[in-house]
């Protein structure tokens, strides 16, 4: 009789387990801030450094922010005129 209400007590204790109530079958909610969807990463500025055989320097500067391409070429030119001493 011991083994009979182990067995129905043990069969009970998975059933009841095994079961989900009403309770905790709650969707997740999931919250869209605008201000972080507006958010893009900036692409960074290409620079394409060419060297002719005279040993003078050019180069190709691609870039999405105008303003962001303009200070890259300025910071070329000024590293430019300190390499080669013109300051």
């Amino acid at each position: 009789m011991s083994t009979g209400r182990v067995f129905i007590l043990s069969f009970v204790m998975v059933f009841s387990a095994c079961t989900n109530s009403p309770e905790q079958n709650k969707e997740a909610v999931f919250r869209q801030i605008p201000e972080i969807q507006e958010v893009k990463p900036e692409k960074p500025v290409k620079i394409k450094l060419k060297r002719t055989a005279k040993n003078d320097y050019s180069w190709e500067i691609s870039g999405d922010d105008a303003e962001e391409v303009l200070k890259a070429d300025r910071r070329l030119k000024q590293g430019l005129k300190t390499e080669q001493g013109f300051d």
